[in-house]
């Protein structure tokens, strides 16, 4: 039975129809809506024909919990929502949208949350990624995107320092797998597909595609059109942390590539969202070391050849840049 699941349970208290508190008596009312026998597929019939009923009436609601994370139904249920939002804000809010892979504007699409019962302040403790990788220790920067946990990680020389959620191509318009290598970017930039879409912190991964990193809403599932959005803080975040190409004189070639980046695996679709099995499972979404391992071998070589590249370029820029600040401060010492 579901009962025996569950470690235990926490209680929170609203009043239907956005009525201020009122305090228990012994002629009232409660009304116990157990919301942790719900099913998740049953949570799109609104509660609200529940709740409409019941103006004066205290709500209990029961939510789902273990050790590790509570499952909050909040579609359609206005009440619990605001509960929701009033208990949580600011940095820890943000986190908690981030593991459903959701921002603010589109939490009215979200069936349900799963939140974590110990908020870590540092967003690194819920990475589902190694926080190391030994095989990528000669590795400058490289960027990970997962199809199958819709997250990305980044790594410098094995260390991950940084991940977060993303929104990659949806079914019909698939993000291409892969390794790709940054490019040109853009603070805001109008898409070649769309022009009413403005892409804001875009970094470029697959020029002649046109499919790049940004900022864009995110919905809790892969909906792009072949981009991968990310919350406006992390898109700023990597538009500064990835690196451009260098072209050739004339800009008809490319002389160096990019940060690489690496996109891999398959979406479940049609069925639950991988996070949200995190509630049965803490570590259903994790990326083992070795997986990482398995992802990175088959383009290893080719990453580390590219790295070797860029950095002779960037050296041999780098003279040719001193030598011309030699040469004009020898010519200021003219007479």
């Amino acid at each position: 039975m579901m009962k025996n699941y569950y470690l235990g349970v926490i209680i929170l208290t609203f009043v239907a129809c956005n009525k201020e508190p009122i305090s228990v008596s012994s002629n009232q009312e409660d009304t116990m809506v157990n919301v942790g026998e719900l099913r998740e597929d049953s949570l799109e019939t609104p509660m609200q024909d529940t709740l409409k009923d019941l103006p004066a009436k205290k709500v209990h609601v029961i939510l789902k919990t273990n050790s590790s994370y509570t499952l909050w139904p909040i579609k359609d249920q206005d009440s619990l929502k605001k509960v929701f939002l009033k208990e949580y804000s600011g940095e820890t809010l943000r986190n908690i949208l981030a593991l459903n892979r959701v921002d603010l504007n589109n939490l009215w699409r979200v069936d349900s949350l799963i939140v974590p019962n110990t908020i870590e302040p540092n967003f690194l403790s819920y990475s589902p990624f190694p926080q190391y990788s030994p095989m990528l220790k000669e590795v400058r920067k490289i960027a990970f995107f997962s199809y199958p946990i819709q997250a990305y990680a980044l790594y410098e020389n094995g260390n991950l320092v940084k991940w977060g959620p993303t929104s990659m191509g949806s079914k019909s318009h698939q993000t291409i797998r892969g390794l790709h290598f940054t490019n040109w970017k853009g603070k805001e930039i109008i898409s070649t597909f769309n022009d009413e879409w403005k892409l804001k912190w875009n970094f470029n991964i697959e020029n002649h595609q046109g499919i790049g990193w940004h900022q864009y809403s995110m919905p809790g599932y892969p909906a792009s059109h072949s981009c991968l959005r990310l919350l406006e803080d992390d898109a700023k975040w990597m538009y500064n942390w990835g690196e451009q190409w260098v072209l050739n004189p004339g800009g008809n070639s490319i002389k160096a590539k990019g940060t690489p980046v690496i996109i891999y695996g398959d979406y479940p679709w049609g069925k639950r969202r991988p996070w949200k099995n995190l509630f049965e499972n803490p570590h259903a979404n994790d990326v083992s070391e070795e997986d990482l391992e398995k992802i990175v071998a088959p383009y290893l070589d080719s990453i580390l050849k590219e790295q070797y590249n860029r950095e002779v370029v960037l050296q041999d820029l780098q003279r040719k840049k001193d030598s011309i600040k030699r040469l004009n401060q020898e010519l200021d010492t003219l007479p």
